[in-house]
């Protein structure tokens, strides 16, 4: 059965985080949570929980609770994590540089194995974990090495062509921060595009909502 397929998007959203947080439990030494006590931690019902880990089989035990191990590397082996697929940048702005510095690609189940930019200045230059290489060399490289996503932190004017020609050779996943909207360029690939003004817009409504529950009481 692949799981991957049947299970809801809103679920597979969920994942990562259930995923975040009980690694942090390993990492405090916990051995064993309820869905009780995890759903509190967490802003969630118990119930809303045991669905979610149903839909791959359930890792509790009646009586029990969670093993916090073992639902680690479950959750782990949901997400692929372990696999440590490839994955290049193209791009390094200031969305690019702050990835390249600060993001733990390895603890998200990829390996970033280069990166990419039209700034002859920054070229040949090391950021992070990776060289930057002129992007002129990128389709041949990415023929050459074969890896499985890209994260594009170039302009968004540009975005929609060059996704296009990066699946095209080969790429299986993006990780858009372009502000282009790429899954509706029917690529036919996984695409995440991520939006920061969509994030604060969010918040900005709850605290509207906030702000308007105040007065009505």
């Amino acid at each position: 059965m692949d799981k991957k397929q049947k299970v809801s998007r809103a679920v597979i959203h969920r994942i990562p985080r259930y995923y975040r947080y009980v690694s942090r439990l390993r990492a405090n030494g916990v051995q064993r949570i309820s869905s009780r006590a995890l759903a509190e931690s967490m802003g969630l019902t118990a119930s809303q929980i045991r669905q979610d880990f149903n839909c791959f089989g359930g890792f509790g035990q009646q009586g029990y609770g969670y093993n916090v191990e073992k639902l680690c590397e479950g959750l782990g082996e949901i997400l692929g994590i372990h696999r440590q697929r490839k994955a290049i940048l193209v791009g390094v702005g200031n969305i690019g540089r702050a990835l390249l510095k600060n993001f733990d690609f390895k603890a998200s189940g990829f390996d970033l194995i280069c990166a990419f930019d039209a700034d002859k200045k920054v070229v040949g230059m090391d950021f992070g974990p990776v060289n930057i290489r002129d992007v002129a060399e990128l389709y041949d490289y990415v023929d050459q090495h074969h890896p499985d996503v890209a994260v594009l932190t170039v302009p968004h004017g540009i975005a929609p062509y060059m996704a296009k020609n990066l699946v095209d050779h080969g790429i299986r996943g993006l990780w858009n921060f372009t502000g282009e909207d790429l899954h509706l360029e029917g690529l036919g690939i996984p695409v995440e595009n991520v939006h920061f003004s969509d994030s604060l817009m969010i918040l900005c409504y709850a605290v509207d909502s906030e702000d308007a529950k105040a007065a009505d009481e």
